[in-house]
């Protein structure tokens, strides 16, 4: 039985952690930076202790920081919530030695899945459908990457081995682009990632992201939970997810998710997890697996009932997994919209400054995930996004609805926020009617702010 846990991690999905903590009767330590004492999982924590100044770099990925923090507050675990150090396996691995529970995955599975070369190796060998490419880095005989492009067929992309968050990949539509395109692109993932190897797929054209939620407990037993589309997105960033996915039927469901099932069972997975997939034409792609609890998390938990950081807390914990697949039952429609403190209207910049007037969305079937306060001042260190608002109905169309309702009583001032941009995405026609690819969201944006 874990007591005490430490969360190293700030904003909505720290405050998430922490009450996931306290229905399970656990006692929590908040760590922050200066500039978030005041966060609002800060002041309900049981703990607190100062990790360093306002810079991400010097706080919240200072690592011996964190593992003081839990030595002298005495906690037994972490869990690293999403971005920061969450898919971070020398953390884990750290955590682990210096005698802590890490509430994720095993090191050596961060590092596999953690690098996209290895993950697309270890999904072929367990099954998992991947796009076609070049099944490893490529190397520096030009004639062999041209003849390989020329195999995969054009459009291809490079990827950067060790990418993510939409950096580190370059489309090549001809053959006379490639050879320079790779050389960019290795350079780029040396700087970006500190590791220069590439590798190359087909680009699909018009693809959906579409991802599968997972649970497993490294001790042989895993469930899916059907999956999530993020398709809206902009810049390679999600900006509204939903669950189930509009057109996906139960047998590719069950078939895609058995298929996730069993690579955790292969890889010895432990913990919530993700597998995102490119799908188009009826056939679903592996891109990528994220080690971690989704931002999006939420959608997958109306649908199904299920409450995922307990579920983490509890494997991690040692116990066995609790659900069988034939638990599992997706009920209904959900919708999450993303909050930013941006300005759509000025090319999305940030938008820190102090809340001076906040009004929430209420009624069935809405939930409000967020941090944030009337009065609360929005530090310009760290990621946009202050709340996530998610809509659940009987079905997609309800849920849509309750979302524009929502959104018209969510009122924040004395910042600038992308509320007024979610409406307008809730009221397109192409959204309503469901099933737009990821670039859907880019080509309507000038309508759409």
């Amino acid at each position: 039985m874990i007591e005490k846990i430490l969360i190293a991690n700030r904003g909505e999905i720290a405050l998430r952690v922490l009450r996931a903590c306290k229905e399970m009767g656990i006692k929590t330590v908040a760590v922050h930076s200066t500039a978030d004492a005041n966060l609002k999982h800060v002041l309900l924590a049981d703990e607190s202790v100062c990790i360093g100044p306002a810079p991400s770099s010097e706080s919240y990925l200072n690592v011996p920081a964190i593992i003081a923090a839990a030595e002298i507050t005495d906690a037994e675990a972490i869990h690293p919530g999403y971005g920061f150090l969450s898919e971070n396996a020398d953390f884990a691995e750290r955590v682990e030695e210096s005698g802590f529970v890490f509430i994720g995955p095993k090191a050596e599975t961060i590092r596999i899945m953690g690098d996209k070369v290895s993950a697309i190796k270890a999904m072929v060998a367990a099954g998992v459908p991947t796009v076609p490419g070049s099944g490893g880095p490529l190397g520096d005989n030009d004639d062999e990457n041209k003849r390989m492009a020329k195999e995969i067929g054009y459009p291809i992309i490079i990827k950067a081995s060790g990418g993510g968050g939409g950096r580190g990949m370059r489309v090549v539509h001809t053959e006379a682009n490639l050879i320079k395109s790779i050389q960019l692109t290795k350079s780029e993932a040396g700087s970006f990632f500190g590791n220069p190897e590439v590798y190359m797929e087909k680009f699909l054209e018009n693809p959906r992201h579409i991802e599968i939620q997972v649970l497993a407990d490294g001790q042989g037993n895993a469930v899916h939970l059907g999956e999530r589309d993020c398709s809206m997105q902009r810049r390679h960033q999600k900006v509204v997810e939903e669950a189930p996915a509009p057109g996906i039927t139960d047998e590719q469901r069950n078939r895609i998710g058995t298929a996730c099932v069993n690579a955790c069972i292969e890889i010895g997975y432990r913990g919530a997890g993700t597998f995102e997939f490119l799908y188009e034409n009826g056939e679903f792609y592996f891109i990528e697996m994220n080690t971690r609890l989704q931002v999006e998390h939420p959608v997958t938990e109306q649908v199904t009932g299920v409450d995922l950081v307990k579920e983490q807390i509890k494997i991690a914990m040692g116990e066995p997994l609790s659900l069988k697949q034939e638990d599992i039952e997706i009920r209904g429609h959900a919708i999450e919209c993303r909050i930013n403190a941006e300005n759509p209207a000025k090319n999305f910049i940030p938008s820190p400054g102090t809340i001076d007037r906040l009004h929430l969305a209420g009624g069935l079937g809405v939930r409000w995930d967020s941090h944030i306060y009337t009065g609360y001042p929005v530090p310009p260190n760290y990621d946009s996004m202050i709340g996530k608002l998610i809509c659940y109905g009987n079905d997609r169309k309800t849920a849509i609805s309750k979302m524009d309702v929502a959104l018209q009583e969510l009122i924040i001032k004395g910042i600038e926020t992308n509320i007024h941009m979610q409406r307008e995405i809730m009221n397109d026609a192409g959204f309503c009617e469901g099933g737009q690819n990821i670039h859907y969201l880019e080509h309507r944006l000038e309508h759409l702010v």
